[in-house]
């Protein structure tokens, strides 16, 4: 007979509707996955018999519902299920990654992209993983605890985290961890600065921005990206994985493309309009790299090697020669290098797509995946 488990689905935006459809074309003879909550933020859909939800219908079934429930009266109701739970959260929302501990100790398993439950203060990281069954201390959690999976919290569906956790787990070494992390500011960068003998060297960085825009490749305010925050939260939660207590994101240098004159300025068009007065400074710095022959690159940094705090972790434009693989990357791809002392000078190397709503709804499901076929019943 197959086993089963109820999937609780909370966020159904552009990653959560990519995961309810990858999620129906999920075969497996060995487990059923039964989907008895979807969750968006003014209505949930519920079932209270905890009997599957269809899916066809599930858009207009959710914009028909009752109005959204507390995170507290969900862990109620999913407390309560027959069936091992797993919690899929597709949300950015802190104050739902501040319920993971009850969650977990409830026995329900947590599945998610959050970027924010995992690079909050260390507390926070602290209290969801003594909580979890496959936490630091997971010998002394009750054997009822449930699971917490974020492989797409980190390059979406890149098996970023995994590769990281398995050296750890297998007695390496990390020496150090670097990469380019953001998918927009991947794509700026890769344009601005071009080892492409072909490439214009008079574009203006205020251009590119506006072009990533655009395209879709930034949020809808570009300042979202180029403050450098959404680095910090990636760098943080793989800095805590290879074992330093990082306090937060924003303990630790983080250079911020948004020029000081601009910090104040209200809207997003107003900063459009503002920024091509401050082409200058990354002018000068491209000008400076090309003259030593390499190009710059916006880079997350661990670096295990230096007792010196606050040079363990940063953010920051570096310079690349052109043969190196930072300096050949394309588009808006991710790419994250893995120094240990295995691998020596010679990098473990993760590249691809890190951004995009399939690629992560594919990363948050290969983890439900995971926790199902070690808890289904």
């Amino acid at each position: 007979m197959p086993r089963a488990v109820n999937v609780a689905i909370i966020g159904a935006g552009l990653v959560g509707s990519a995961f309810i459809s990858a999620l129906q074309t999920v075969r497996s003879p060995a487990i059923t996955y039964n989907v008895i909550l979807i969750a968006r933020s003014t209505r949930a859909l519920i079932s209270k018999s905890y009997a599957p939800l269809p899916l066809s219908s599930w858009a207009a079934d959710v914009a028909a519902a009752p109005a959204a429930l507390s995170p507290g009266d969900i862990a109620a109701y999913l407390e309560k299920s027959p069936l091992p739970v797993i919690l899929v959260d597709n949300t950015s929302d802190e104050a739902l990654a501040r319920v993971y501990p009850l969650f977990l100790r409830q026995g329900v398993s947590i599945a998610t992209p959050s970027k924010k439950a995992f690079s909050a203060e260390l507390g926070l990281w602290n209290a969801i993983f003594n909580a979890a069954a496959n936490g630091p201390h997971a010998e002394t959690t009750a054997s009822t605890a449930g699971l917490v999976y974020h492989e797409a919290s980190c390059g979406a569906g890149l098996p970023v985290i995994s590769t990281l956790k398995d050296l750890v787990a297998t007695g390496d070494e990390v020496v150090k961890i670097e990469g380019i992390m953001s998918g927009t500011l991947s794509y700026i960068f890769n344009e601005y600065s071009s080892t492409s003998p072909s490439a214009a060297t008079d574009s203006k960085f205020s251009d590119v921005v506006l072009k990533a825009k655009q395209l879709g490749y930034t949020e809808p305010d570009p300042r979202d990206d180029l403050n450098g925050l959404d680095v910090a939260r990636k760098l943080t939660i793989l800095a805590r994985l290879a074992g330093l207590d990082v306090a937060s994101a924003t303990s630790f240098p983080v250079r911020s493309l948004i020029p000081r004159a601009l910090l104040e300025v209200e809207t997003a068009a107003e900063f459009l309009d503002k920024l091509p007065a401050h082409d200058d400074e990354p002018a000068k710095l491209r000008a400076e790299a090309a003259a030593e022959g390499k190009v710059l690159r916006y880079v997350g940094k661990v670096d295990l090697t230096t007792n010196v705090k606050k040079d363990q972790v940063s953010v920051d434009i570096q310079k690349y020669d052109a043969s190196h693989a930072f300096a050949g990357l394309s588009g808006s791809d991710n790419v994250f290098a893995f120094y240990t002392r295995r691998y020596g000078a010679n990098p473990l190397i993760v590249q691809g797509a890190g951004a995009g709503a399939e690629v992560t709804a594919m990363g948050v499901l290969a983890d439900v995946i995971k926790i199902a076929e070690r808890v289904a019943k």
